[in-house]
């Protein structure tokens, strides 16, 4: 169990954002359907993206290298994709990683035979019924654990017309446009409700068209498919994450004086939102051709429509729990289905450091404060965007405080808090050992 404690302090200087998680599963999976050899540079090995490539490997593609940028830290990941997925491994650990398990489950089927994906902590329970309806409909075997990981498929996925609800997950959705293109036949998915997360969808329709498939978005109720298309192998650069610039839009707001480097002003990613979020609510953001310059800002509460963005929701209830006024999350009730319940832990822990946050079944009341106590030790729920928000809501800290399992960051970027110290956090790390 690693353990961080943070003394406050101001924290500026300039960061290199790291790339975009959402899209390096996005690239690695498209080069893996392409003949041929792709490059996907600026790939950040976290544990999520381990479980993608370990994935793909699993079911017959070649990673033929994976060589570090040592100017950037970053990686090239060189692929030779297949058209002709074929089992290596039957089972599958997808480990804590909800896009490597929702991405993969229609990819595996093209495989035809029994295999088996699993997971790890949360993921475990994380609801699959999609696919178990696509799957029931379809007559395709399967088995599970009574609704839980982990499961067993065999069977070959049929192209046809599916109909998904649009406010569970839009993970399924690109699962199924990875794979559907592919089929002999065309296919049409069908959004039953008002589809959320429409940016990760737009990012899915974008990287596909880069690699030579093409989606007709009937204006997000229905996604037309070709069947027969082919996958064509390229060149491809992961752009930097705004959900994880958002830690450090948020730190800018609050102490000032932070430029954050390669990011794509305009990105396709949902959770660019960040940007106008916090602009409405008072921050002073720049834009340069590659990045961002936050400066301190007195900030207002607002409404935040967690819809469209869940992943920034903890660390902008951080800015809220420390601007003026009532600032309202709404439309948030898939924040408790994430690596935690976000709702939850987002509220018990800044509510620990000081904060004002009152939990409603799906949003949350947060009162802002000139300044939170700190003093105590807080748990990041082994969740790594609530320990990040955690680490920034420490510099607004009028005493240290204690992170426990801040190692759960790795998840997603790794190196956080050896960014967090190179803009000025005085941080202390250990291990209790297990």
């Amino acid at each position: 169990m690693n353990n961080v404690k943070i003394v406050p302090s101001t924290l500026n200087g300039e960061i290199t954002i790291p790339p975009s998680k959402s899209m390096s599963h996005r690239a690695i999976i498209c080069a893996s359907f392409s003949e041929g050899i792709s490059e996907i540079h600026n790939i950040a090995l976290s544990d999520d993206i381990i479980a993608t490539l370990d994935a793909m490997k699993s079911i017959g593609v070649e990673i033929l290298d994976i060589q570090q940028d040592t100017s950037t830290g970053t990686n090239k990941v060189i692929v030779r994709g297949t058209r002709n997925f074929e089992v290596k491994n039957e089972i599958i650990d997808c480990k804590e990683s909800g896009s490597t398990i929702r991405f993969l489950i229609p990819i595996v089927t093209l495989t035809n035979d029994k295999i088996t994906v699993t997971g790890r902590g949360r993921l475990v329970e994380r609801p699959l019924d999609t696919y178990y309806n696509i799957f029931d409909k379809q007559q395709l075997k399967y088995t599970n654990n009574n609704g839980k990981l982990p499961l067993t498929l065999e069977g070959k996925i049929q192209s046809g017309i599916f109909e998904i609800e649009g406010d569970v997950s839009s993970q399924f959705i690109t699962g199924l446009l990875f794979t559907l293109p592919v089929l002999d036949e065309d296919s049409k998915i069908i959004i039953t409700t008002e589809l959320e997360s429409k940016g990760y969808v737009d990012l899915t329709i974008d990287i596909l068209q880069k690699f030579g498939i093409e989606i007709i978005n009937n204006n997000y109720r229905e996604f037309i498919i070709k069947g027969n298309q082919t996958y064509k192998s390229r060149d491809y650069k992961v752009e930097g994450d705004y959900s994880q610039a958002a830690f450090w839009i948020v730190a800018g707001t609050l102490v000032g004086g932070i430029k954050c480097k390669d990011l794509d002003i305009s990105s396709l990613q949902g959770d660019k939102a960040v940007i106008d979020i916090v602009r409405e609510m008072g921050g002073n953001i720049s834009e340069y051709e590659d990045g961002i310059e936050v400066k301190a800002s007195k900030t207002k509460g607002v409404v935040i429509d967690a819809s469209q963005c869940p992943d920034i929701i903890p660390v902008l209830s951080v800015l809220a729990s420390l601007s003026e006024g009532t600032t309202k999350i709404i439309n948030g009730k898939r924040l408790r289905i994430k690596e935690s319940d976000r709702l939850t832990s987002t509220a018990t822990e800044l509510n620990k450091l000081g904060a004002d946050i009152e939990e409603l079944e799906d949003g949350l009341i947060i009162k802002g404060k000139d300044k939170l106590k700190g003093g105590v030790t807080v748990d990041s729920w082994n969740d790594h965007r609530i320990a990040m928000a955690l680490g920034i809501a420490s510099i607004k800290c009028e005493e240290s405080i204690v992170i426990t399992n801040s190692n759960s960051v790795t998840k997603s970027y790794p190196n956080f808090w050896d960014d967090f110290k190179k803009l000025g956090g005085n941080i202390d790390e250990w291990s209790m050992g297990k």
